[in-house]
C-alpha cells in the first residue's frame, strides 16, 4: 500500500485553489455596437435586444446591450431621437425612469453641455452622471449612471446591483471604457 504524504495532499489542495483563482469573475472584453457609434468594455459576454420605450412622451426604439456578473448589471442603452433637442431631453427622462425603478435617491449628480464646430457643422453634446441608492424588492440597491447625448443619438451607461456587491473598480472600468466613435 502506497502512503500519500501530508505535503503531497497540501500541494494538491493548493494547486486546486490556485487554478480556481485563475477563473476570473470578470472576463473583460471590448464590444463595438453594430447599431450605434460606441465602444465599451463588458465584464462578460453581453446580450442585446431592442424594444420600444416611452421617454416622457417620446417613443423610440432603444437597443440595450448588457452583461450580468454576480447579480450586478452592466448595460448600455442607445437610441436616436427625431431631433437634437429631444435627444438632450431624453437624458433627464432616462435618469428619472431608472432612479424611480429602484425607488432611489440621487446621492451625487454632475451635468455638462458643449457645442463644437466640426466638418459636418456644429455638434451638440450633453452628459449627466449620477450615483443613486434605493431599494428593489426589499434589497438595498446602487445605481451608477452616465447619460450622454450627441446630436440626435443618446446613450445610457449604467451599473446597477445590490449595494454591497457593486465593486467600485469594476464600475470605473466599465463606465470609463465607454467611448463614442
Amino acid at each position: 500500500m502506497r502512503q500519500i504524504s501530508i505535503s503531497t495532499i497540501l500541494i494538491s489542495v493548493l494547486a486546486g485553489v490556485m487554478l480556481a483563482g485563475c477563473s476570473p469573475k470578470y472576463n473583460w472584453r471590448e464590444y463595438s455596437s453594430p447599431d450605434a457609434p460606441f465602444r465599451v468594455m463588458f465584464p462578460d459576454k453581453p446580450d442585446s435586444h431592442t424594444r420600444s420605450v416611452d421617454l416622457n412622451g417620446m417613443t423610440v426604439d432603444m437597443t440595450m446591450t448588457a452583461a450580468r456578473v454576480d447579480g450586478t448589471t452592466f448595460a448600455v442603452g442607445s437610441a436616436q431621437a427625431p431631433d437634437v433637442a429631444q435627444a438632450q431631453a431624453a437624458l433627464e427622462a432616462m435618469k428619472i425612469a431608472l432612479v424611480r425603478n429602484i425607488g432611489a435617491t440621487v446621492t451625487k449628480e454632475a451635468a455638462a453641455s458643449a457645442a463644437a464646430a466640426g466638418p459636418g457643422g456644429t455638434t451638440q453634446s450633453s452628459t449627466i452622471d449620477i450615483e443613486a441608492t434605493g431599494v428593489q424588492n426589499g434589497v438595498p440597491m446602487r445605481l451608477i449612471g452616465h447619460f450622454e447625448a450627441r446630436d440626435k443619438r443618446f446613450y445610457q451607461v449604467i451599473v446597477m446591483g445590490k449595494e454591497k456587491a457593486v465593486e467600485p473598480e469594476q464600475v470605473d472600468m466599465f463606465i470609463s471604457s465607454f467611448k463614442l466613435i
